[in-house]
């Protein structure tokens, strides 16, 4: 393996995502520098067949099932640390680049060998003068997990997060094997929460380098493709998002804050609890309440097994 950068896509049912991804990395990116590695959850709309006959050059794991963003992306960060390469792209497939990414954020890891992992400035798609996800922090007083949507300036220099976004992260292969791959007990959402901490605990620091940028459409997956009574996002995103956020919030956050994260949160979920109620959205109501059981009730020991 001589090129520094495994592109890392995972698929599942998103063929035209994908491809316009590929396309947008092959005319910006330097070829000499990355492989595109796609790796496909189980596709049950001839995505795979769709793609690989599109792009003949490019690898393909097929995972065989939906195995979540986690884990769907740990198959190919796998091979990417066993083929030897020196850094590993996560990119999700509803994004296109209109820059040589590649080439920035690999140089920026160059540079900065402290660096576990970098993200760009990551804009909306159907509004490219607006910030999708920018810099990340973590309040640990009220437990939320922020990304500054402000614009950066021109020349605005690189700086120090506390976490980095699964949408687009560079990471370095080397500190993946000290902190352990995505937990795959997270499925999908807050993952990337989970393993830039682990990163930090590692040792490594990690960047935002708004000078770099790209343009991200944003949930496409979790969206219904028919809007019916429940609206267009998917229920079961809801129980992921509560059950894994109060995971994060377990592990992470202080304990002498927790009375502020049960008042402050209680309030909140109840809030979005009644409101799926009014609406008669009793499928996402249903998902909520098992996801905030769930991520009050599994073990630590089981969340966190002890490799990581």
């Amino acid at each position: 393996m001589s090129k520094q950068v495994a592109v890392i896509l995972l698929n599942w049912n998103t063929p035209v995502h994908t491809a316009n991804c590929i396309a947008s990395l092959r005319q910006h990116c330097n070829p000499e520098l990355y492989n595109i590695i796609v790796a496909d959850n189980g596709s049950s709309d001839g995505s795979l067949a769709t793609l690989q006959r599109q792009f003949a050059d490019v690898l393909f794991i097929d995972n065989g099932e939906n195995l979540g963003f986690a884990e769907g992306n740990n198959r190919a960060l796998i091979y990417s640390i066993n083929q030897g390469y020196n850094y590993s792209l996560v990119l999700n497939t509803d994004t296109v680049v209109d820059e040589d990414i590649v080439t920035k954020l690999s140089i920026h890891l160059n540079k900065y060998p402290g660096a576990g992992a970098v993200q760009p400035a990551i804009y909306w798609m159907h509004d490219r003068a607006r910030i999708w996800n920018g810099e990340g922090s973590f309040n640990k007083l009220t437990g939320s997990i922020i990304s500054d949507t402000k614009v950066p300036a021109s020349n605005q220099a690189f700086s120090q997060v506390e976490w980095v976004t699964g949408c687009c992260m560079l990471i370095r292969n080397s500190a993946l094997v000290k902190s352990g791959l995505f937990n795959k007990q997270f499925f999908l959402y807050y993952e990337d929460v989970d393993l830039s901490f682990r990163l930090r605990d590692a040792g490594y620091d990690l960047h935002y380098l708004p000078s770099c940028k790209m343009y991200h459409e944003a949930g496409v997956s979790a969206k219904v493709a028919v809007p019916k009574k429940e609206g267009t996002l998917s229920p079961v995103i809801h129980y992921y998002t509560s059950r894994n956020h109060i995971w994060i919030l377990r592990r992470y956050g202080k304990p002498v804050f927790y009375p502020i994260y049960i008042i402050y949160y209680g309030i909140y979920y109840a809030a979005v609890l009644a409101y799926f109620k009014l609406r008669g959205r009793n499928q996402k109501a249903g998902y909520l309440i098992k996801g905030l059981k769930e991520g009050i009730s599994t073990p630590k020991n089981l969340i966190w097994p002890d490799n990581y």
